[in-house]
Parts: structure tokens; sequence; C-alpha cells
């Protein structure tokens, strides 16, 4: 992917890392292959993500990567059962924060945000599992809505910004105040 970029574009300053997959079952009942997929996605795949782009940012000494977590990485979300997303979420926070700091003296920063329950298609589908966790979700989150994609991208436009020049690390949750109760 980054291959395509710099050959479509010449140069590279900021990557975006959004990947996620999230498969429900009680814990006990959670398979090897539903942890592994989960893990292989959300968390391995960030990081050849991270890593490929830093490959080339770090040597140009500037760059921008932004990783999509989950308020999911600091809470445990009810009543879903998700052990496998949850601690996918949370690796990418600490990923996020460990690559921050070893690579921000050679001019690269990474931060992640972390939103809470986005209003997507899958949400909207009519399905009536789906439908009951939407009117929970909206009574459980002080804003009492569902993010729009719209409403992160203030976020990471901050945080790829000259703004964000002391910036690395940060986990910025965006969840409508969800986290706070």
């Amino acid at each position: 992917m980054v291959k395509k970029v710099l050959s479509a574009f010449g140069d590279l300053h900021i990557g975006i890392n959004n990947a996620g997959i999230v498969m429900l079952s009680n814990s006990e009942e959670t398979s090897e292959r539903e942890w592994t997929k989960t893990m292989d996605v959300n968390l391995n795949g960030v990081f050849y993500c991270c890593q490929a782009e830093a490959k080339h940012m770090l040597k140009k000494g500037y760059g921008r990567i932004i990783n999509t977590a989950s308020m999911s990485a600091t809470i445990v979300c009810h009543p879903q059962k998700q052990v496998a997303y949850n601690t996918s979420k949370a690796g990418v926070v600490h990923m996020t924060k460990t690559l921050g700091t070893e690579w921000c003296d050679r001019g690269v920063t990474v931060n992640c945000i972390s939103p809470g329950y986005t209003d997507t298609e899958l949400i909207r589908s009519g399905n009536e599992s789906h439908l009951a966790l939407r009117t929970q979700w909206l009574n459980e989150t002080p804003m009492h809505k569902l993010a729009d994609v719209d409403d992160l991208v203030g976020g990471v436009l901050y945080l790829t910004s000259g703004l964000a020049n002391f910036t690395t690390g940060l986990d910025l949750i965006m969840d409508g105040g969800f986290t706070c109760w």
C-alpha cells in the first residue's frame, strides 16, 4: 500500500490506519479462529501499516501517523460480548504510545483516535439486535447521539496539523461523553 502511494504521489507525510472487525461471542466460547482473525486485522494490520509508513517517514525526518482504536480500548462495552475486539483495540492504543515515543525524536508522531459508537450502515441495517443496541447506546451516551464520521474529522485534522507538533502517543477519545459515565 505504501509503495502504491509513493508511486502515485512521490511522498508520504500522513498515514491513517483504520482497520477493525468485531465478532460477538461469550469469552469462554471465543474460538481461536475468531481471536486470531480479530488480532490480525485490528492489531497486526495496524502495526504493519505503521511500520511501512514509518520506514519512509523516518528517512525524511517527518510524518504523522494516526491509528483508529476505540473507546472499547479503555472500557468494557455492554451488553455486547467482544473480548477479542476490546483487547485488540487496547493493543492499538498501547502500540500507538510505544511507537509515538520511539519515533518522535526522529520527526514522526504517532497518535490515535478512539471513537465511540458511530452511526454506520450496519447499525442502520434494520437488524432487530442492532436497533436495540442503538437505542441503548443513545440512552447511555451523554450527547444522546451516535457519532457521524464527520464528527471524527476534527480530531484527525488536529493530529495531522502543525498544531499537534508537541503531541505524540495521544489517545483522543471522541465518544460523545460515553466513557465519562
